[in-house]
């Protein structure tokens, strides 16, 4: 009977976790005009346009300037002393996939095995996650949803934020395969004790260099799999990675030390992939070779420790700058596990105290973002013909302090910003008579 009553306990638990809130649901298409008027507009391309008005008609911005007039059984936004920004892009994430660390049965990011690149992340993204709305209070608005572990992990895909469930999330599809790169440096660990450094005696640039050739080896396969007319039969692994070769998707390399960094870059000579580096956070040491080679870095994240000993302690707050410099594409993420992805914005504003402008921060989490993972022909600024993906927020929306987020749009439609955190702060007003 104790098992039993157990199990039933456990069982609850966990659906009151996979539960979303039942009154956040995601809104209707858009069907009247809508003008935002009097704002101050952050175009997301280093643009401000000051007392802007913003027409957004089918899900689509139609015009914007001074002079436009509300049209009739038009919503009209008055955005006077506010500030109108793009909708802001988490670019590596596993939202959706991961939902509580210590239960297992929210927990769908990793796959067994070494090599799973025909795993989709997309078809385990969990629109029902209470995570998705806390980042919409915040202003972010799509997301790049990555599988985790491996070699090589599979195909990531970019999501809008307000879906009933994947199918309507997804907004750009296998955009990606993500590799980890094998690891070219010692990392010590002080607590090892003797058995943990008998254990490292096997050198590990050795042995990463031999993981590489066996990767070399994987996509060397998958090119000559590729070439064949026919088959005797299909294999899933080497078909998935082909849209690398034709360019239809791209290769994101995690890695961080300058010589992974240089093992990438010899990716991309090798095979001509489109080459993405997650993380890199010595990036600036190769910063003209990454020119060179048209090589875009995703910053995982900024409010951290330096990667090695002997790096400078901001070294991951004046990258950005560096990169911004150096003349090298890069974007702002937030990979934090205990933030969630929230703290986006607040990781910009820390690169903005550390060399760049205001406005380069914000391209750097909207157009920047959305260039890397190939979508910036439909959002990432506020931009004629682009989807109306806009947000509104009564001051600096790098600054945690103004950045009071009242009105978010997602294709043309006005989302509910309710979130477990706000239905929290109600309830305990209420409780404690609070006004």
């Amino acid at each position: 009977m104790k098992k039993i009553l157990f199990n039933l306990l456990a069982c609850t638990l966990i659906s009151q976790v996979l539960v979303a809130q039942d009154d956040v649901y995601p809104a209707k298409k858009q069907d009247a005009p809508i003008v935002i008027v009097n704002g101050t507009v952050h175009v997301g391309n280093g643009q401000v346009l000051s007392n802007t008005s913003v027409e957004i008609k089918d899900g689509k911005i139609t015009n914007i300037g001074t002079d436009i007039a509300v049209p009739a059984g038009a919503l009209k936004v008055d955005a006077k002393g506010k500030h109108v920004y793009p909708g802001l892009i988490l670019s590596n994430t596993n939202l959706g996939l991961l939902e509580v660390p210590s239960v297992r049965a929210t927990i769908d990011e990793t796959e067994i095995g070494d090599y799973n690149p025909s795993i989709r992340s997309i078809v385990a993204y969990n629109t029902d996650s209470r995570v998705i709305n806390t980042l919409k209070s915040t202003g972010i608005t799509f997301a790049n949803i990555v599988p985790q572990g491996g070699t090589i992990s599979g195909s990531s895909s970019v999501a809008q934020l307000d879906a009933w469930n994947w199918e309507d999330a997804a907004y750009a599809t296998d955009n990606a395969i993500h590799m980890n790169m094998p690891a070219l440096y010692i990392r010590p660990n002080p607590y090892a004790g003797m058995m943990g450094r008998q254990m490292q005696q096997e050198d590990p640039i050795k042995k990463g260099l031999q993981e590489i050739e066996e990767i070399k080896k994987f996509f060397r396969e998958a090119k000559a799999y590729g070439v064949q007319q026919q088959h005797e039969s299909t294999n899933l692994k080497l078909q998935a990675v082909q849209g690398l070769f034709t360019k239809k998707q791209k290769l994101f390399i995690h890695c961080e030390v300058v010589r992974e960094i240089l093992a990438a870059i010899d990716f991309k000579k090798e095979f001509d992939f489109d080459v993405v580096l997650v993380g890199a956070s010595e990036s600036i040491q190769v910063a003209e070779l990454l020119k060179q080679n048209s090589i875009p870095v995703v910053l995982n994240q900024m409010h951290a420790l330096p990667t090695l000993a002997d790096d400078g302690v901001d070294q991951p707050y004046s990258l950005p700058a560096q990169l911004q410099k150096a003349g090298v594409l890069f974007c702002i993420n937030d990979e934090d596990g205990m933030q969630r992805g929230k703290n986006l914005p607040f990781q910009a504003g820390t690169a903005a105290a550390y060399g760049l402008t205001k406005e380069q921060a914000l391209s750097s989490i909207t157009l920047n973002a959305a260039k890397i993972l190939g979508i910036d022909d439909k959002t990432g600024s506020i931009e004629k013909g682009k989807d109306a993906n806009i947000v509104i927020s009564n001051g600096d929306i790098l600054d945690m302090r103004s950045n009071i987020i009242n009105f978010v749009m997602i294709q043309g439609r006005i989302v509910n910003l309710t979130d477990k955190h706000k239905q929290l702060y109600e309830r305990y007003k209420g409780k404690y008579g609070i006004n």
